[in-house]
C-alpha cells in the first residue's frame, strides 16, 4: 500500500465518510482473521440518496434492494453470491473488503437471527463472519451521528433540533463534497443547510440527474424538480423533461454550455458510473464522417468500434514476422495515442489503446538484438535498456480484463518478445558453457563482501531485475538513496539454491554430492538448510532475524524476508502483472518501516528473476527415464544418462551438473511463468542498498515523552520547531492502519495529542509515527495504548 499525504490534505465528507466504513475492517492479523464483509445498516435509509455517488470512488460497495447489477444492487442472496466473487456481472478486488449497504435495516434486525424477516435471513450469519460499521455505542451511524461525532465521526458543530436534521438530509448531496477543513469551526444548522441547498452546483446536480435520474427526481419535491429544470432550461438549454437519453447525447456531443458540463464529467467520471451507459442508449451520429477524438470522442461508442478494430488488428500480428509487428505497433501507437487521453481510458474502457504505450516501447527495445558479444557486453546491455523490454510486457498486461483483450495482446507480445528472449537466452547459454565458472560462480567460503555493520538484509523472493528498478523508483520517489547492484543469480536460478547464496551465512553453507532438489546443507554438519537451520546459522553469526512485522534493535545486524512474488507468480501465472505495483508498493513500506525504527541501510536481495510469456513457454521434451527429477526449466540428470542438454556446474557443488532446457522452453507444458534456468530474466537480478535522507530537524528528531490520559496520548519532543504530524497505527507504514480520529501536525513548542477512537483496543500494543510534509515516515515508536509506553 502506497504512503497517504498528512490529514490536512483536502478530505471531502464523502472521502472521510469512505475511510471510515473501510477502517471497520481492521483487525489484528496475528490473532484475528479479516471479516469477510462489512455490514453498513441504514434503519432510516438516510444514507441512500449518496450511496450511487459512493460507489464511483468505493467499487466494494453493494446495496441490498432489487435485482440491478448495473448499480451494484441486489436482493439478499445475490449479495452472498456476489462477495463469494462467483458472479461474472460483479468484479471485486481480492485486496478489498466489501461492503454491503442494508437500507432499510437496523442492525437489531439482524441480531434476533430467529425473527429476521425472511428476505434478509441469507445476511444474518455475516453478522459473525464480517463486521458491523456502527458507533461507540453499537448503533447505527445516522448523518447527524457521523457529522457530529469525535468518535469515528467528523467533530463538527452540528445541532440536534428537527429542523437541522430535515435541511441537513436534504443537503447531504451536496454536502459530502464539501471540504471538511472548511467546515470545522461553523455551525452547521438549518440556515447553513438551507444555504446550501439553495446555493447548489447546476452542473454537478445535471450531471447526477444524468447518472440516476429515478433517484435524483425521487428525492426531490414538486418545487425543488421545478427549480432544476429552469436552472436546466437557463444554463443549459435544456429541458430535463425530455429525458435523461436526450440529455446524455447532448453530454457527448459537448457542444456550447455543455462542453463545460463534460470538462467537469472527465474531472470526476467515477462519481457518475451509470453515465456511460446512458450514452449508449442514445442515438450516435455516423462516426464515418468525423476523423478522430475531438469529434466523437464523448460517444463510448466510438471508442469501444475502435477498440474492437485494434483488437484485430493486434490479433492479426500473430504470423506477423517481428520486424514488421514492431513497425506496426508503432503506427497504432501513432494512431490510438489520443484515445488514451479520454475519459474512457481512465474508466477501463480502453485497454488495447493504453497497452499500445508500452507495446511501442517493447517494439522498441526488442530491435536491438541482446544475443552479442561476451558476459560483460550482454550484462551491460541487459541492465542498460534490455529489462525495459520485461517492464513493457507487464505494464501491457496490467490493462487486461477481458479474454479476447488478452489473446490480442499475447499476440503482439509473442510476435516481438519471444524471439528476442531466444535469441539472447541461447546466445548468453552459449558464452557460459565456454566460462568457467559460468554467470553466479561458485561456492566461495568467504563470507559476502555486502556485510557492515548496522545493516538490515531484506530478502524478496523472485525480485526480478525490471521489478527491482520499479521499486528502486518507488523508493526515490520518496526521497530514499539507492544504490543498484547488478548481480548474478546461483544456478540453478530456483529458491532452494539462490537464497542460500544471498545470505549473510553463505560461507557456512555447501552443496552434498547427490542431491537432486537443489537443496544445499549446513557445510559443518551435512544437515539439510532449512528455515530453522539458516534461522540458527544466522543467530549463530550474531544476526537478529526478524519475522513479521517486527522491526528489530535498528543497530547490528538483521536479517528479514517479506514479499513473496514468486509464489505469485507460480500462482497467479500472467496476471502477476496486475498485482505486481500492490506487492511492491509492500515491498516499500517494509522498507521503509525499517529505515524509521533506526537501521541505518537496508539492503534488498532476491534469489532469481523468472520469466514471464503469456500463452505459455514454449515446450521441450525430456524423458522422465533420463532425469531424477524434473522442473520447469531445470533438471538433475541420473548419473550416465546421455542427453543432448547442456550440462552446467551446481553453484553449490560444482562437482555435481545439472541440465537447463534450452533457450527460454521449459520442461512443462503451458507455463505462462517459470525460473531455474540461463536467461537474463531469470539470472540477472538487482540488489538494491537503501538509505534514508532525513536533513534538518528531522534528522535528529527525538520522541521526548510519550504519556496517556485515558485514550488520549501526549507527545512532546526533544525539539521545538519541529514541522511534523504524529498519528498512531497498528502498523507504522499503513495510514489505513491508523487508530486516531485523525493524524495530529506538532505544535511549535514539538507537542501534539491524539485520540484513539475505539475504547476496545485499551491496553493493546500500537505505534506511534512521525511523517514529514509529504507523509513520509520520520520517527516511530511502539507504545501500548492507555498505558506506558
Amino acid at each position: 500500500m502506497s504512503i497517504q499525504p498528512p490529514i490536512e490534505q483536502p478530505l471531502t465528507v464523502a472521502q472521510a465518510l469512505i475511510a471510515a466504513v473501510r477502517r471497520a475492517a481492521r483487525h489484528n492479523t496475528d490473532t484475528e482473521s479479516a471479516p469477510h464483509c462489512i455490514l453498513w445498516t441504514d434503519r432510516d435509509q438516510q444514507w441512500q440518496s449518496v450511496i450511487p455517488q459512493l460507489q464511483g470512488d468505493m467499487p466494494e460497495l453493494l446495496v441490498l434492494g432489487g435485482y440491478d447489477p448495473e448499480r451494484r444492487s441486489g436482493p439478499a442472496i445475490w449479495l452472498r453470491c456476489a462477495i463469494a466473487r462467483v458472479l461474472d456481472e460483479v468484479y471485486l478486488s481480492s485486496d478489498a473488503t466489501p461492503v454491503l449497504y442494508l437500507p432499510g435495516v437496523g442492525r437489531q434486525d439482524l441480531r434476533a437471527v430467529e425473527s429476521c424477516p425472511q428476505f434478509l435471513k441469507p445476511l444474518a450469519e455475516l453478522q459473525y463472519r464480517g463486521v458491523t460499521w456502527s458507533q461507540v455505542n453499537g448503533k447505527d451511524w445516522t448523518v447527524t451521528a457521523f457529522l457530529k461525532s469525535d468518535q469515528g465521526g467528523l467533530g463538527l458543530d452540528v445541532p440536534r433540533d428537527d429542523d437541522t436534521k430535515r435541511a441537513m438530509l436534504l443537503a447531504l448531496d451536496s454536502l459530502v463534497d464539501e471540504d471538511v477543513a472548511l467546515l470545522r469551526g461553523k455551525r452547521l444548522d438549518a440556515t447553513y443547510f438551507n444555504t446550501l441547498l439553495a446555493g447548489g452546483d447546476p452542473t454537478r446536480d445535471l450531471l447526477q440527474w444524468l447518472n440516476d435520474a429515478e433517484v435524483f427526481s425521487g428525492e426531490r419535491d414538486k418545487q425543488q424538480w421545478a427549480a432544476f429544470r429552469e436552472v436546466c432550461r437557463a444554463q443549459f438549454a435544456f429541458d430535463p423533461n425530455d429525458g435523461p437519453i436526450a440529455g446524455a447525447a447532448k453530454l457527448a456531443d459537448r457542444n456550447g454550455p455543455w462542453a463545460l458540463v463534460w470538462q467537469r464529467y472527465s474531472e470526476s467520471a467515477h462519481r457518475y458510473p451509470h453515465i456511460p451507459a446512458q450514452i449508449r442508449r442514445s442515438k450516435a451520429p455516423d462516426f464515418g464522417l468525423f476523423s478522430d477524438a475531438v469529434d466523437v470522442g464523448g460517444w463510448p461508442q466510438w471508442n469501444d468500434s475502435r477498440e474492437s478494430t485494434l483488437r484485430h488488428q493486434l490479433t492479426a500480428l500473430a504470423d506477423t514476422p517481428a520486424h514488421q509487428a514492431r513497425e506496426r505497433i508503432h503506427k497504432l501507437n501513432k494512431e490510438h495515442a489520443a484515445r488514451r487521453e479520454l475519459v474512457w481510458a481512465e474508466l477501463g474502457e480502453s485497454p488495447l489503446a493504453c497497452a499500445l504505450k508500452p507495446l511501442s516501447t517493447l517494439a522498441e527495445v526488442t530491435s536491438n538484438s541482446l544475443a552479442a558479444g561476451g558476459i560483460a557486453e550482454i550484462k551491460a546491455a541487459y541492465t542498460t535498456f534490455g529489462w525495459k523490454a520485461d517492464d513493457a510486457v507487464l505494464a501491457a498486461l496490467a490493462y487486461l480484463r477481458a479474454q479476447q483483450d488478452l489473446d490480442a495482446v499475447t499476440a503482439a507480445i509473442r510476435a516481438m518478445y519471444l524471439p528476442w528472449c531466444e535469441d539472447s537466452a541461447r546466445h548468453l547459454q552459449t558464452i557460459a558453457a565456454q566460462q568457467s565458472p559460468p554467470p553466479g560462480g561458485v561456492r566461495s567460503e568467504s563470507p559476502p563482501h555486502y556485510i557492515r555493520h548496522d545493516q538490515c538484509v531484506l530478502f524478496v523472493d523472485g525480485l526480478r531485475f525490471d521489478t527491482g528498478k520499479r521499486l528502486a523508483a518507488r523508493l526515490e520517489g520518496i526521497g530514499l538513496t539507492i544504490e543498484e547492484v547488478p548481480t548474478w543469480a546461483a544456478l540453478p536460478s530456483v529458491t532452494a539454491t539462490g537464497k542460500a547464496a544471498v545470505t549473510p551465512v553463505a560461507d557456512k553453507i555447501a552443496g552434498e554430492a547427490g542431491s537432486t532438489d537443489f537443496e544445499p546443507s549446513v557445510a559443518a554438519t551435512g544437515t539439510a538448510l532449512s528455515g530453522y537451520q539458516l534461522k540458527k546459522l544466522l543467530k549463530d553469526a550474531g544476526w537478529q532475524c526478524l519475522r513479521g512485522d517486527e522491526l528489530g534493535r535498528g543497530e547490528g545486524q538483521a536479517w528479514c524476508e517479506f514479499g513473496d512474488i514468486d509464489h505469485e507468480g507460480h500462482s497467479r501465472g500472467w496476471k502477476l502483472a496486475q498485482h505486481l505495483d500492490t506487492l511492491l508498493s509492500e515491498v516499500q513500506v517494509r522498507v521503509e518501516e525499517l529505515l524509521a525504527a533506526g537501521w541505518e541501510e537496508v539492503r534488498v536481495v532476491t534469489d532469481h528473476g523468472w520469466l514471464l510469456l503469456p500463452g505459455g513457454l514454449p515446450k521441450i521434451e525430456l524423458p522422465r527415464a533420463l532425469a531424477e527429477s524434473k522442473w520447469g526449466r531445470c533438471a538433475a540428470m541420473k548419473e550416465g544418462a546421455r542427453t543432448q542438454e547442456r550440462l552446467f556446474p551446481w553453484y553449490w557443488n560444482p562437482h555435481q551438473e545439472f541440465a537447463l532446457a534450452d533457450g527460454i522452453s521449459c520442461y512443462k507444458h503451458g507455463e505462462d511463468y517459470a525460473h531455474g534456468g540461463l536467461s537474463l530474466q531469470e539470472c540477472l537480478t538487482l540488489h538494491l542498498v537503501v538509505k534514508g535522507t532525513a536533513a534538518g530537524a528531522t534528522a535528529h528528531m527525538e520522541i521526548a515523552d510519550v504519556t496517556w490520559r485515558g485514550l488520549r496520548c501526549n507527545v512532546a519532543l526533544e525539539q521545538e520547531g519541529v514541522e511534523a504530524t504524529a498519528d498512531l497505527r497498528e502498523r507504522a507504514g499503513d495510514p489505513e492502519s491508523s487508530i486516531v480520529t485523525a493524524p495530529r501536525v506538532l505544535k511549535d513548542n514539538g507537542t501534539c495529542s491524539l485520540v484513539v477512537e475505539d475504547e476496545g483496543l485499551q491496553g493493546k500494543a500500537a505505534i506511534l509515527v512521525l511523517l514529514d510534509g509529504t507523509g513520509h515516515l520520520i520517527q516511530q515508536r511502539e507504545v501500548r495504548i492507555g498505558g506506558d509506553s
